[in-house]
């Protein structure tokens, strides 16, 4: 019983994609690594983590908040913040709904931050700015419930905002983009010829042409600590949901001369979890990884569906 217990212990948030095709949106993830100094160019300060986690979860008609819903019995905020907290960053700060005690909770020992309404995505990033007060690295804004995103994805995203393009200074903002099977609802993003983004555009708002473009938003970002708070406090509310978006963020900065890049990503790997059915998916890879990783242990399960 104790290495059944040590395996499932070990692999409690491995997936596996071949036995269960029907959910293939949701993919095995790579191996977390840690980031070294010599894979990426020293800063005077780390990166530190926002992870927007304010989100009620209406589809899922559940009073519990979306990020405490569980996968292999531990909430997916956990196993996100297990992603980050193994990756070389600095301060990682959860921004929760008022009265949210128990995501509160949950993200402890990582500080957190209220958004008092939900007034948008870019409204929820400033509502961490006073809990970075005394820090002036990158912000990299992540979502609590898109659980799945790799260690090795996120690397890429932050090696990205040091790589200085030809006679051109470093982007001030790196976006994380996938290649859509079905764009369908997802903001595009627009890029140049030279591959930097020159503007993400919402599914509703995109011409023909932007509409045939496959690669979208997936939310993800990282930021400029020189350039975030700014950029943030500028962000209007001029549209139908009189929101704050932080997808604005890119045109203000290309406004203002700066460079923004893309890195692209695994379309599974940075689709949320928005519905029941989303959980049940990622709740059948999980569990069927661990039954696998428990008869690699030696426990022998004569008919391993029913454990």
């Amino acid at each position: 019983m104790s290495r059944l217990y040590l395996a499932l212990q070990k692999t409690v948030t491995i997936f596996d994609l071949a036995l269960f095709p029907s959910c293939a949106k949701f993919p095995k993830p790579k191996p977390k690594t840690g980031i070294s100094d010599n894979n990426r160019a020293m800063t005077e300060t780390k990166t530190a983590a926002v992870i927007l986690a304010a989100g009620l979860g209406t589809r899922m008609e559940s009073q519990m908040p979306k990020v405490l819903h569980p996968l292999a019995g531990r909430p997916m905020l956990a196993h996100l913040l297990e992603t980050v907290s193994a990756l070389d960053l600095g301060p990682i700060v959860v921004v929760i709904g008022a009265g949210m005690d128990a995501v509160a909770q949950a993200a402890r020992p990582h500080p957190t931050a209220v958004q008092s309404e939900q007034l948008g995505t870019g409204h929820a990033v400033l509502a961490a700015k006073e809990a970075l007060k005394d820090h002036a690295g990158d912000v990299l804004v992540l979502f609590g419930a898109d659980p799945l995103i790799s260690a090795a994805t996120i690397e890429r995203l932050l090696a990205a905002r040091t790589e200085k393009p030809s006679n051109a200074p470093a982007p001030a903002i790196v976006v994380l983009g996938f290649e859509a099977e079905d764009p369908g609802h997802y903001g595009r993003l627009v890029t140049a010829k030279d591959g930097s983004l020159e503007a993400i555009v919402e599914a509703a708002d995109a011409t023909a042409e932007q509409s045939a473009v496959a690669l979208c938003n997936s939310g993800v970002m990282l930021i400029s600590g020189e350039h975030v708070w700014g950029l943030l406090g500028r962000i209007g509310n001029d549209n139908a949901k009189g929101e704050f978006y932080l997808t604005d963020i890119i045109a203000l900065a290309r406004a203002d001369g700066l460079g923004c890049a893309v890195v692209t990503g695994d379309e599974r790997e940075l689709l949320g979890i928005d519905s029941r059915a989303d959980i049940a998916c990622a709740e059948a890879f999980v569990q069927n990884q661990l039954r696998r990783a428990a008869m690699d242990a030696g426990a022998t399960l004569t008919d391993p569906d029913t454990v």
